[in-house]
């Protein structure tokens, strides 16, 4: 009888544990990009953005870039707008992948750069590019990335 009881015990805790799975996140995400074919790691990472119930949007910066700067500490202090927090976005360095962004026509003439992924994981022509430095680089982001993503 007591291993009975103590059986059932555990089978009703055992019930209750938290199913596992992917838990959604409430903030965007930043997600370096590998190395490789920008096509084949933008398909990819569109995927398991799919899968994850995100939006994915490719980001080209700098480490010398300010607006970039502010753009990345927003993320990680997820104080982007309430809006963009089902967003993904797959982190490309210019100084270091410019070539092959160029290749899978991710290229552009400032930075920061997002654009969405097209067909076959190349860029579609939904992009924009540049914003102003200082502080007000994310107020001068947040409506440009709205309207690419038609949001509003």
């Amino acid at each position: 009888m007591r291993l009975s009881l103590s059986l059932l015990a555990m089978a009703i805790l055992l019930s209750c544990e938290p199913k596992a799975g992917k838990v959604e996140s409430s903030q965007a995400e930043l997600v370096s990009a590998k190395p490789g074919p920008v096509p084949a790691l933008v398909l990819e990472a569109l995927a398991q953005a799919r899968s994850d119930k995100r939006r994915l949007v490719v980001y080209v910066g700098a480490s010398w870039c300010e607006p970039c700067e502010y753009f990345l500490e927003a993320v990680k202090a997820n104080t982007l707008p309430e809006q963009f927090r089902d967003l993904r976005f797959l982190k490309f360095d210019n100084d270091v992948d410019e070539d092959r962004l160029a290749a899978a026509g991710y290229g552009g003439q400032m930075i920061p750069r997002f654009v969405l992924p097209g067909r076959e994981g190349l860029a579609s022509e939904r992009r924009f590019e540049g914003s102003v430095k200082g502080p007000e680089a994310i107020a001068n982001i947040a409506p440009r990335l709205d309207a690419l993503l038609e949001t509003k």
